[in-house]
């Protein structure tokens, strides 16, 4: 497979007043066949949702879910018995498993609260549902890769249930740092949050999104001071 671009302005748009969501991926009423998927990555929504609203409780199962907020907060609250606050810098996972239900609202009644919401397909089906939230300093992803969410259990990452890695990276303008791919045959898609990037031969702007199959090491150049999300999924 060759490098897949993704440009900001070609993502699906769903403008429901309350929620801005844009899909990198088929998603709701938005279909694009060559659009589905990339390997097991299934769904990046990127939303935007007004002060007090929110996602009521509704159904998910056998899907590992995961929420970066990017700025404001989330109020979350489940049918395990969860209930936390997700605020920016933090990363919330739900393995969904045999079957689980959810809410998501806004927590601030004066902000709007930006977050991406991932999907990827589950290693293991009907496992028992699981939750998983954890804050990630700042300060340790300055021009090298954070790693926040990885298939093996650690105090220091989240746990998902698939071999599956999540990193992300601030680069400071002029600085070119390297992602070296976890695991052989994985595929690796690049979501840049902000700024603009050189990544091999592309040109990256804020919110396209660029997914690689081949080579073990992506070389990212940053043109700018710039966010980068790095998503590697098995392709089958």
């Amino acid at each position: 497979m060759n490098p897949i671009l993704h440009k900001n302005t070609s993502r699906g748009l769903a403008d429901h007043g309350w929620l801005v969501s844009r899909h990198t991926f088929s998603f709701a009423n938005y279909y694009d066949p060559q659009r589905t998927n990339f390997g097991l990555l299934r769904v990046i929504n990127d939303d935007i949702v007004k002060p007090t609203m929110g996602f009521g409780t509704h159904p998910h199962e056998n899907m590992e879910i995961v929420s970066i907020p990017l700025s404001g907060s989330l109020r979350h609250q489940d049918s395990m018995g969860n209930k936390h606050i997700i605020a920016a810098g933090e990363v919330q996972i739900m393995s969904a498993g045999s079957g689980l239900t959810h809410s998501e609202y806004n927590n601030s009644d004066q902000e709007d609260v930006n977050f991406l919401q991932i999907w990827v397909f589950p290693k293991k089906k009907d496992i028992e549902p699981r939750y998983g939230q954890l804050r990630f300093e700042s300060v340790d992803r300055i021009n090298r890769f954070q790693t926040l969410v990885s298939p093996i259990r650690s105090d220091n990452t989240i746990w998902i249930n698939q071999d599956a890695w999540f990193a992300m990276a601030d680069i400071q303008a002029g600085k070119e740092i390297r992602y070296e791919k976890q695991m052989k045959g994985n595929g690796v898609y690049l979501f840049l949050i902000e700024g603009d990037v050189a990544v091999n031969d592309f040109f990256l702007k804020r919110r396209d999104g660029l997914g690689i199959e081949k080579g073990d090491t992506i070389k990212v150049l940053a043109e700018t001071d710039a966010q980068l999300l790095v998503i590697e999924v098995p392709m089958t």
